[in-house]
């Protein structure tokens, strides 16, 4: 009897945190869209499907100042206040559900030189994994379902310190600005990026 009690409270628990977390969503909706498959227009990324330890940990960043505060952040200006009315508890309860969406392919928007592109991500590889996967000990989000626009200008963002540049505040973004600045110009970065739409396939 008291095993039934224990597993139907547990149920319980995880069903109220998933309608919290997904009542929470209604708010991301607005930029990421119904499904969270995002939206070029504003500058907000797909993020059906990423790890919930990934988006617990950038909403965090997010609501303490570590992303959103550069003046040429322009789409991380509109997410800051965003994460700024979510509670740790809420935080976790949008991160479950936004976890558990089914994320898509996105659409490809770039055409760079793969094979250029394949020699550049050796660097990648070494956080990120061969197939772009992730490694959440190294705080290494996946690749495979980002959209290719939003990586560059996560890249760009990086080498120019608009993000990471505060190893207070984002420990591990700070890690990829030096990463970014291994990449020439935007050229290589549109090339590395072609060439982990190639690993979706």
């Amino acid at each position: 009897m008291k095993l039934v009690f224990t597993l139907a409270f547990l149920l319980s628990t995880t069903t109220f945190a998933k309608s919290r977390g997904e009542e929470l969503f209604n708010l991301c909706m607005s930029c990421h869209g119904q499904q969270g498959y995002g939206n070029h227009k504003v500058g907000a990324p797909a993020i059906a499907g990423l790890p919930k330890w990934y988006i617990t940990k950038q909403l965090t960043i997010f609501a303490s100042g570590g992303r959103g505060k550069h003046p040429d952040d322009d789409a991380g200006n509109r997410m800051r206040p965003m994460a700024r009315t979510l509670t740790p508890e809420d935080i976790k309860d949008v991160a479950d559900y936004v976890s558990i969406l089914k994320p898509q392919t996105p659409e490809k928007t770039l055409h760079g030189d793969l094979e250029k592109g394949k020699a550049l991500f050796v660097v990648c590889a070494a956080c990120h994994g061969q197939n772009g996967d992730g490694n959440e000990v190294l705080h290494a989000p996946t690749l495979k379902i980002s959209n290719d626009w939003y990586l560059v200008t996560q890249l760009k963002n990086f080498k120019n310190k608009i993000r990471g540049a505060d190893a207070v505040t984002d420990a591990f973004g700070a890690t990829m600005s030096p990463m970014a600045a291994t990449l020439p110009d935007e050229e290589a970065m549109k090339n590395v990026i072609t060439y982990v739409q190639s690993l979706k396939q």
